[in-house]
């Protein structure tokens, strides 16, 4: 599955982590394990998402192919821990999922603790990864959400991510079906809103 991400070119340099004002984004550690299924098994966090509530042996299994992924540079799939640096200790993810590797198009996603929604923790986190996409040469980075997840596109809207689109019914979520937003922003796009 690695083997499409290294045609890409040039080869970027693998970053070893991104700091922010609050935060700390850098490769999941076998230690995370406890951390990463405080979020993933909590119901409301995973209420809009295609995964979840995650069983200890769900969490297992997503720690074991993020620690596997992480041997291979670049990758298809960048996974990173969100460390909240006044705890010392993982609150949430975040990933960019390389979707399009011709046009170098991503799809970006994120989690959170739900004890910290609403502190701009997700925006200044997804903000630092995707200054981290283009900076490696990506094109366009998108971002989908659940109509019904107002928190999530608040975050892409905050971030200049431009909505284009609703795919009705496109997605069967806990035996119904969802209706999805599709956000993205491009390389000049971005650039051009950080002057």
């Amino acid at each position: 599955m690695t083997t499409p991400a290294a045609d890409l070119a040039p080869q970027p340099e693998r970053p070893d982590s991104l700091e922010t004002e609050r935060l700390i984004l850098r490769d999941f550690r076998l230690e995370d394990t406890e951390a990463v299924h405080a979020y993933g098994s909590d119901p409301e966090v995973t209420r809009y998402m295609p995964w979840g509530p995650n069983s200890p042996e769900d969490t297992a299994a997503f720690m074991a192919r993020v620690l596997e992924q992480q041997a291979t540079w670049p990758r298809l799939d960048l996974s990173l821990a969100i460390e909240l640096k006044a705890e010392a200790r993982v609150v949430g993810s975040i990933a960019l999922h390389l979707r399009d590797i011709p046009n170098t198009a991503v799809e970006m996603g994120y989690v959170l603790r739900r004890d910290l929604w609403g502190q701009g923790i997700v925006s200044e986190a997804a903000a630092a990864m995707i200054d981290l996409g283009f900076r490696l040469g990506l094109h366009r980075i998108a971002a989908t959400c659940d109509v019904r997840n107002t928190g999530s596109y608040r975050v892409m809207e905050k971030l200049g991510m431009r909505r284009e689109g609703c795919f009705r019914q496109d997605r069967r979520l806990r035996g119904a079906w969802r209706d999805t937003y599709l956000y993205a922003v491009l390389a000049e796009e971005w650039v051009a809103g950080r002057r």
